[in-house]
């Protein structure tokens, strides 16, 4: 698993491609699976802090249970017909560390985010996979990196 900022060092620009997408709207859509190994899709308000990617979620949620038993997620950016096409979208796909000790050090994340560290359960997300999508003209494009593979590009050349 890559840390976002061991992504982030592989692939700058697709790095801030995509958390532009994510701090366009603080809103974004996680799957996790559930104890029967169905889906299901959540809110979250991913945070990139630190060189990685966190999320808080509600105290012994749904979804952080899920997160626990099987770490698997994907995310995506909250996006519309509309906004794809002017700015484009993102998701990524990895696994959730439950990240018990909320020390001093993740302070500035608290803050910026307005999380409570003890009303929450606090997840660092590692990625596998990144997938970026423009358009250009009226076709769109895919540009999608996996952890070991690189990049794979589908689309406009």
């Amino acid at each position: 698993m890559a840390t976002w900022a061991e992504f982030a060092a592989e692939q700058p620009d697709m790095a801030v491609f995509v958390q532009a997408r994510f701090a366009a709207d603080r809103h974004a859509l996680i799957a996790t699976l559930r104890k029967d190994g169905s889906p299901r899709i959540s809110g979250v308000e991913p945070d990139f802090a630190r060189g990685e990617l966190w999320a808080g979620m509600m105290f012994d949620s749904l979804k952080s249970k899920d997160l626990r038993r099987d770490p698997r997620f994907a995310l995506h950016c909250m996006s519309t017909t509309a906004s794809v096409a002017e700015a484009g979208d993102a998701k990524i796909s990895g696994t959730a560390e439950f990240w018990m000790d909320k020390a001093d050090y993740l302070k500035d994340l608290f803050d910026r985010t307005g999380w409570n560290p003890s009303e929450l359960d606090l997840f660092r997300f590692n990625v596998t996979e990144v997938v970026q999508i423009t358009t250009e003209g009226d076709e769109m494009v895919v540009l999608s990196w996996h952890e070991g593979r690189g990049t794979r590009r589908v689309g406009k050349k």
